[in-house]
């Protein structure tokens, strides 16, 4: 029996946002993904739309589109994002633009125009996918880190303001997933003149080893499902390899120094 429940999710033509609506149309839920470019996937295996995260008309388009074939969105899975690797001094302003507006701005955008009809339908469930970067400060990745911070912080505001109504956000904040995200990351050039070359060249070799040791996406996907089925939402979950899950809880628990050098070890700055 097909689902009844429409779920959109936001930059879905590869990685988590394929992989989730894959795993949601085997179990027959409604799934529409978007992508700015979905002719690029003809064969793609469920129903993409064009959708601009940059852009308030092609959001607003997108999701009319949406509401005008099922009459309803049941599910928003904000997935679409970047990003961006390199020294804080070495980064350029404009690419640090771009990536906020991408990671924060973008799902701020397709929430505002998203809750305007779960209103309307009196339900409705907004999922955020933030990350679990951004519960620390990583070297090499401060804007990365920084924007999913923000997108934690409101996601949080935002179930506050929801509270007398039936419609629930919560995060999922994934950890290291084997996904193509250092293949569309921005990254500082690698420069041999600069005086973070040593450091930051170890880190890029970090970053992509933590990647491919990562979870599958499919993880992500069962993860999700189940928040799905669930009656009542906590503010924020997390999935990815044990001890990337259990930071957040050992950096409240270690004194601020000590869990500083942690993270310095773990990505061999000492």
């Amino acid at each position: 029996m097909k689902n009844s429940r429409v779920v959109l999710i936001t930059g879905a033509s590869s990685g988590i946002g394929l992989s989730v609506g894959q795993y949601l149309s085997s179990l027959q839920y409604q799934v529409i993904g978007t992508s700015r470019n979905p002719d690029k996937f003809p064969n793609h295996p469920f129903a993409l739309i064009a959708m601009d995260v940059l852009n308030n008309t092609s959001v607003k388009d997108g999701i009319d589109a949406v509401i005008a074939q099922h009459a309803r969105i049941d599910v928003l899975i904000n997935n679409a994002g970047m990003g961006m690797a390199g020294p804080l001094e070495e980064m350029d302003l404009k690419a640090v633009d771009s990536l906020m507006s991408t990671n924060l701005n973008g799902p701020i955008r397709v929430m505002q125009h998203t809750l305007t009809f779960m209103h309307k339908q009196q339900s409705g469930l907004i999922i955020n996918i933030a990350s679990l970067a951004g519960d620390n400060g990583l070297p090499f990745r401060s804007i990365y880190a920084a924007s999913k911070a923000a997108l934690m912080r409101i996601s949080e505001s935002l179930r506050l303001e929801l509270r007398h109504t039936p419609i629930q956000c919560t995060v999922l904040s994934p950890g290291s997933i084997k996904t193509a995200i250092a293949e569309n990351r921005i990254y500082a050039p690698l420069s041999e003149d600069s005086m973070y070359y040593t450091q930051y060249k170890a880190s890029l070799a970090d970053m992509d080893s933590h990647v491919n040791k990562g979870l599958p996406t499919i993880s992500v996907a069962i993860k999700i499902e189940k928040l799905l089925n669930k009656k009542k939402l906590k503010p924020h979950y997390s999935v990815g390899p044990f001890l990337e899950v259990l930071s957040p809880l050992i950096k409240f628990l270690l004194p601020q120094r000590a869990y500083e050098n942690l993270i310095a070890s773990f990505y061999n700055l000492n």
